[in-house]
C-alpha cells in the first residue's frame, strides 16, 4: 500500500546506529528489553557541531528509518499480543513511513561518535534525528494504556521473531 507520491517527505540519515544486533530475529522488541546492549551512532563528520551541550543529557531520543521493513498491513498481530491489533495502537516496524522511535541512555561522545546503552536496534540503521530525553517534557503522567496495559512487563523478556517479515 503505497503513499501518494506527491505527498513526499525526503529524509537524509544524520548518521548510522551501531549495535550488537546484527539480525532481525532474535533482537529485543523494546529498550527496556536491551537494558545492558551498549552500541554507537556514528554521527556524519559534518554535523559534529550540533552534538555541543548534548553530553549534558543522561538520556536521548532516537528517530531512525526502520530499513530492513518493506510494506504494512494496517492490523498487525503485535510482539506482545495473539489477537490482531490495529497498526497505530502498536509499536509493529513495519509502518506506512518506517520511522522507529527509541530511548537510551547517552553515555559519553567523543568526537562525532555517540556511546549508547539499551539500544534495541538493527547494527546500521540509519539515523534521522537526535533528541534529549527531558522528564518534565517526555515522561507524561499517562492513565491508559489500552491493551498493551496487561503485556507491557513482556517487553523485557520478549525478542522480535518472523511476524513482520514481509509476506
Amino acid at each position: 500500500m503505497p503513499l501518494p507520491e506527491k505527498d513526499a517527505i525526503i529524509f537524509h540519515p544524520i548518521g548510522y546506529i551501531r549495535s550488537p544486533h546484527k539480525t532481525l530475529e532474535g533482537m529485543p522488541i523494546q529498550p527496556s528489553g536491551a537494558k545492558d546492549d551498549e552500541g554507537t551512532i556514528e554521527l556524519h563528520e559534518a554535523l559534529e557541531e550540533g552534538l555541543q551541550d548534548l553530553e549534558g543529557f543522561s538520556h536521548i531520543i532516537l528517530l531512525y528509518h526502520f530499513h530492513k521493513n518493506d510494506g504494512y498491513k494496517l492490523k498487525v498481530k503485535p510482539f506482545m499480543d495473539t489477537e490482531e491489533r490495529g497498526l497505530f495502537s502498536t509499536r509493529a516496524p513495519r509502518r506506512p513511513n518506517m520511522i522507529g522511535m527509541s530511548t537510551v541512555e547517552l553515555l559519553r561522545i567523543e568526537g562525532n561518535i555517540l556511546h549508547i546503552k539499551g539500544v534495541d536496534v538493527h547494527d546500521g540503521t540509519p539515523l534521522i534525528d537526535i533528541k534529549p530525553y527531558v522528564k518534565k517534557f517526555d515522561a507524561v503522567p499517562a492513565d491508559r494504556f489500552g491493551w498493551l496495559e496487561k503485556n507491557a512487563e513482556k517487553s523485557e523478556t520478549l525478542k522480535s521473531d518472523e511476524r513482520f517479515v514481509e509476506d
